[in-house]
């Protein structure tokens, strides 16, 4: 099904941006970064997800990796980005000269043909065709003016980390088993196995395992319903694997724990899948934001601020308000 936009900016098609986002991802993949991890590898900002300074929002899906790339790859200093719009309003500005950030908002509207026929029957039309919408937003360290609240850095608490990780997996009430020589999720047992804390070089890294993990146990079919069915090597192997490591990612991110690979072994298959289709990172990036927040939906401290993620999220009520 193809996906729709109106009109050109810059003089580039909308339509481009799955070819945009696909090639700088492919390229940074090539030279072995993966870049759901290089921001916290190389970048100034602290451990976290973008968000909407005057909303408070989340970005979500390929929106995350949109602003994690200009985070890094720009220096800027926090995870806080507004538009042009909100720091007028605020009081400030953005500097003369200052080039914004393009995310992209998905929603999906009814046909013309649908919504008569909704009309004859008298019901609410069927939204069914995606409608791709382009936002530019800018970081708070573009701008002058804003107030002091919104320009202060939040001081992340790292003792909290750990304990907040396991708490969030015991919320879940997933069937969740320590203990073996290998980590891995059973979609016909529906159950996550991972290896003791004692066994990893880094306790941390046990907290990321069990999150890339349960990221594929909501895939189940009394959850998420993904397909969990491929073979490994094939396509849909690859696809949910890529799905359960920006999960695992945004997760971690989430608790202010830094991301890291949990199976490097798969980027050449992931690089076949997004040669093959520009869309497969978008549909990943949407498909892991609803798996973290299905996780983070059972943590009452995380379940407010889940519910206000803004993005390309799929949900047609209230989109409009989500942006940015």
């Amino acid at each position: 099904m193809a996906y729709h936009s109106r009109g050109r900016r810059n003089g580039i098609a909308r339509s481009s941006l799955y070819q945009t986002i696909t090639n700088r991802i492919i390229v940074e993949l090539e030279a072995g970064s993966v870049p759901w991890v290089q921001p916290w590898a190389s970048g100034g900002a602290p451990v976290g997800m973008p968000f909407n300074i005057v909303s408070g929002r989340k970005y979500s899906g390929v929106n995350v990796l949109i602003l994690w790339h200009a985070i890094v790859s720009r220096g800027f200093s926090g995870l806080g980005f507004l538009t042009f719009r909100q720091a007028r309003a605020l009081g400030g500005a953005v500097r003369r000269g200052e080039q914004g950030t393009d995310i992209v908002y998905m929603r999906r509207v009814a046909t013309r043909d649908e919504r008569l026929r909704a009309d004859d029957e008298g019901r609410e039309p069927v939204a069914s065709v995606p409608f791709l919408r382009h936002f530019t937003v800018f970081a708070v360290d573009q701008c002058d003016g804003l107030p002091s609240e919104f320009t202060a850095p939040t001081p992340l608490d790292s003792s909290l980390i750990v304990p907040a990780a396991e708490a969030l997996i015991r919320a879940t009430g997933a069937d969740f088993r320590v203990g073996g020589a290998k980590a891995y999720y059973s979609p016909v047992h529906d159950f996550v196995q991972v290896p003791r804390p004692a066994d990893f070089f880094e306790p941390v890294d046990w907290h990321r395992t069990a999150f890339h993990e349960l990221s594929h146990w909501t895939g189940h079919p009394s959850r998420l319903a993904r397909d969990q069915a491929g073979a490994f090597g094939s396509d849909a192997y690859a696809r949910e694997e890529l799905v359960a490591e920006l999960s695992g990612a945004f997760l971690c991110a989430e608790l202010g724990i830094a991301p890291t690979v949990r199976h490097s072994d798969y980027i050449r298959a992931w690089l076949a899948l997004l040669r093959e289709d520009n869309r497969a990172v978008l549909r990943a990036a949407s498909a892991a934001s609803h798996a973290a927040d299905y996780i983070l939906a059972f943590h009452p401290a995380a379940s407010a601020t889940q519910r206000g993620r803004c993005g390309e999220a799929s949900h047609s009520s209230g989109m409009e308000r989500a942006v940015p």
